[in-house]
């Protein structure tokens, strides 16, 4: 599943079926794992976010996320959170890709994770630009424990290049 086709989902309380809000970004960690999501804020000059932990979500799908109840929404400092896919100071989305080696392989423009493994990155879909996107399509790199997040790039081993796939259109089927 791409984080991007979970971007503005309604987010519900299966204790009393109450829309909590929708899916404004989701936050990641070093070890390419989703800790949560973020939801929707009202306030145009605040510094807090609201944010659902990923324990605290029971089930997910094309429409709709569910949660335990609304005591899993919490207020954090956005300056407290680290990574996030879509926004914020550390955002996945756009980051460059380069090897060790200094060759850029693109810009992530998605990012997958397999429901069945549940909260783990399985890998990041790298855009070229948009004319070899159209001529040669996307490419899709899996995730290794050898990759990392900095503070401007994701740095990728040096082989990483040979290891690049064409995007795949749904990881769950």
């Amino acid at each position: 599943m791409k984080l991007q086709e979970m971007i503005g989902l309604a987010v519900f309380d299966v204790e009393d079926g109450k829309q909590v809000g929708k899916i404004q970004d989701f936050i990641v960690n070093d070890d390419w794992e989703i800790e949560g999501i973020e939801l929707e804020n009202k306030g145009l000059f605040t510094n807090h976010v609201k944010i659902v932990q990923w324990e605290d979500i029971v089930a997910y799908g094309e429409d709709a996320v569910m949660i335990r109840n609304q005591q899993a929404v919490r207020k954090t400092g956005a300056d407290d959170i680290k990574y996030t896919y879509l926004l914020g100071r550390s955002k996945l989305k756009e980051m460059s890709v380069l090897t060790e080696e200094g060759l850029l392989l693109g810009r992530v423009s998605d990012v997958y994770f397999d429901q069945e493994l549940g909260n783990t990155i399985i890998g990041i879909e790298i855009t070229d630009g948009f004319v070899s996107d159209l001529i040669e399509g996307r490419k899709w790199l899996p995730c290794t424990s050898d990759m990392s997040i900095g503070e401007s790039a994701i740095m990728v081993p040096p082989l990483s290049e040979q290891r690049l796939e064409n995007a795949i259109h749904s990881v769950n089927g």
